[in-house]
């Protein structure tokens, strides 16, 4: 096969491999012949296509043509212009899909904590709550490395450097502030040390408020100005307290009931919404059959597709919460004098995507069919089970952060470029195509290109099942394997 149709609606195909100029092929009975070279994963006309024409794949419009082309052209970002502007007026207009229960319960390995959430690792986290004593974090973390034998049921110990915690204000102290606190509160921790400065804006005091009531056994704070002498010798204690406190944890069966997953893709390309986002989406949805919760976010990703979400909103209110999301996302943009719908990337156009409206139909895919049952603000923790939205930007270490902040356990990253970067959660990498799989192996954790090689969706839909839960069950994924945990914090103000 060497173009794929997605929907009997689009008047373009999708390249599969690279198409050399002159090849003929056939689709629902017409014959196309290339006109130039078409790259994997790019877009071919089906037909001939006037200046000014709808292009549409996924049966929706995706952008207007800036010049005609003839069936078997190549549409690209050169020739084809979003349809998208401004703000726009919306309606309540559902369109519910119920998933139905799962027959049968499945279950992962993962650590009952004392207040009865579920962990599917069991680390230790050094969160500095200021950048000044980033330095002190990774200190303690390096010679605690070295004890870590003493301790083997902690998996491992990390710290979290960052840029925050003072010369902030308003929107921006807050987001610091709610981020760094709901890593202290996250069940995949054994155990926490907070490290403070004691001069910075994020103080002590006030951010243990914010933090609220702890396992004083399993989280403890230091302020670093505070203490005679050596403060990462006092920290090195601390955590020595903490790892013997989690000495008894272990693994045990867990429904999937309560795993938490966050959908996230990034550096896209033309199969991303033909292999890897639908997989995600299958996925989802049996997680909600199953009882469980996933999180979509990446809001401006979803401008040009945002309509489909609303229609999924269980109720008006819901609704109303999505509207507000997506055009306060809007109206961040245009406060700052950027353009609403300059997307996509330089990766993603290189890759065969070419409007916002194209990249939008194929991120929003990650959803599945499910009814979205609640809306999240930046830092706010999930409350609700099944699938929910999550304000936060494109950025992908931003959005895995907040991701991982609202509670999610795991990461699902799907990618048609590649990345080795990885969130203080497992965050795993799912390639839409297999030459990237097989070209990065040490990034890659699952290749969903296999669908378009002809393996059947069915059978990945199983090993994807399968993998997800080899995760939840202590499996490393690659960017836990590489060490690369890291965390980034939205920042849209001044900084002092």
């Amino acid at each position: 096969m060497d173009f794929i149709r997605i929907n009997t609606a689009d008047n373009v195909a999708v390249a599969i491999h690279d198409v050399e100029a002159g090849a003929s092929f056939d689709i629902d009975g017409v014959n196309i012949c290339t006109q130039n070279p078409v790259p994997a994963g790019h877009k071919v006309a089906l037909e001939d296509l006037a200046e000014g024409a709808d292009v549409v794949k996924y049966g929706f419009p995706i952008g207007h043509l800036l010049s005609p082309v003839a069936k078997g052209g190549v549409i690209d970002h050169t020739n084809l212009k979003t349809n998208l502007e401004g703000l726009l007026e919306y309606s309540y207009q559902p369109d519910l899909t119920e998933i139905a229960p799962a027959a049968e319960k499945a279950f992962f390995k993962g650590y009952r904590r004392k207040d009865g959430r579920a962990g599917v690792r069991n680390e230790l986290w050094i969160i500095p709550t200021v950048g000044c004593v980033n330095g002190v974090a990774q200190n303690i973390q390096k010679l605690f490395e070295k004890e870590l034998q003493n301790y083997p049921s902690i998996e491992k110990v990390i710290a979290f450097p960052h840029n925050y915690g003072c010369s902030q204000l308003g929107g921006d102290h807050e987001n610091t502030r709610n981020i760094l606190a709901d890593m202290v509160h996250h069940p995949n921790a054994a155990g926490v040390l907070v490290v403070a400065l004691g001069c910075e804006n994020n103080q002590l005091g006030a951010f243990r408020e914010l933090v609220g009531e702890v396992d004083e056994t399993r989280v403890k704070f230091m302020e670093s100005q505070k203490i005679e002498g050596d403060e990462v010798e006092h920290g090195l204690g601390l955590l020595r307290e903490i790892a013997a406190a989690a000495k008894d944890d272990r693994r045990e069966d867990i429904p999937v009931s309560e795993l938490k997953v966050g959908l996230k893709c990034g550096g896209s390309d033309g199969f991303s919404g033909i292999t890897a986002n639908p997989l995600l989406g299958r996925f989802s949805d049996w997680i909600v059959s199953q009882g469980g919760t996933t999180v979509l976010t990446e809001v401006p990703e979803m401008f040009g597709a945002e309509t489909i979400l609303m229609a999924r909103c269980q109720d008006e209110q819901t609704f109303d919460r999505t509207v507000r999301l997506i055009n306060d996302f809007k109206a961040y943009f245009m406060k700052n004098d950027q353009p609403v719908y300059e997307n996509p990337s330089p990766g993603n156009k290189a890759g065969g995507i070419s409007t916002l409206e194209e990249k939008s139909l194929g991120c929003t895919q990650k959803s599945g069919n499910s009814i979205v049952r609640d809306v999240l603000l930046y830092g706010e923790r999930l409350k609700t089970k099944g699938l929910n939205l999550l304000s936060a930007p494109g950025n992908d270490l931003v959005a895995s952060t907040a991701l991982a902040a609202a509670g999610c356990q795991i990461v699902l990253f799907t990618t048609g470029r590649g990345t080795p970067f990885g969130t203080f959660v497992p965050t795993a990498k799912i390639s839409t195509n297999s030459t990237l799989a097989a070209n990065k192996p040490l990034w890659i954790d699952f290749n969903a290109g296999v669908i378009v090689d002809g393996t059947p969706a069915e059978e990945v839909d199983k090993a994807f099942i399968d993998f997800v839960i080899g995760v939840a069950s202590g499996t490393p994924v690659n960017n836990e394997k590489s060490g690369y945990s890291e965390i980034a914090i939205f920042k849209s103000g001044v900084t002092l």
